[in-house]
């Protein structure tokens, strides 16, 4: 055996990831969204697809989330509606959300989505809500009230520009 074979030998392998318990790689959850965004792509493809496909995807999206998620993603999908009509309903990776010029610029995350412990209302980079050098993308939602929809309407407003 060679001087450098037999260092090899000598060395302790690292531990591993399985060793110790923790898996490598993507979640099931995470796995699960891909897979879901890949379906979208495959369906935003086609030429036929209408707004009211995407409506249709992003209902069943809030139909198939726990009540206390449903309620608030419902909302959502009514202020996006109200106050920004021009934004196409859309699903992204599983996920309610709302594109213009086939981009996403926002999105509701239900809790249960990766096991968080709030939904979220975020933006892409595609919204306008650049304010200097550092300003937040995505919001912690417990409940829906009227000021939190107030909110969520002017981030939809400026979003848009």
């Amino acid at each position: 055996m060679s001087p450098i074979a037999k260092k090899a030998a000598k060395k302790t392998p690292n531990k591993t990831a399985a060793a110790s318990g923790k898996t490598a790689g993507f979640s099931a959850e995470e796995k699960a969204a891909m897979k879901a965004y890949a379906q979208e792509l495959k369906a935003q493809a086609r030429a036929d697809r209408t707004r009211e496909d995407g409506e249709r995807e992003v209902l069943a999206a809030i139909a198939a989330m726990p009540e206390a998620d449903r309620a608030m993603a419902g909302r959502v999908h009514a202020l996006v509606k109200a106050h920004a009509p021009t934004l196409v309903p859309r699903t992204w990776y599983g996920m309610p959300a709302y594109a213009k010029d086939d981009k996403v610029v926002c999105f509701f995350k239900d809790a249960l989505k990766f096991k968080d412990r709030y939904a979220t209302f975020g933006f892409t980079d595609k919204a306008t809500l650049d304010d200097g050098a550092m300003w937040p993308t995505s919001y912690a939602l417990k409940t829906m009230n009227a000021e939190v929809e107030k909110r969520i309407a002017a981030l939809l407003k400026k979003a848009l520009g």
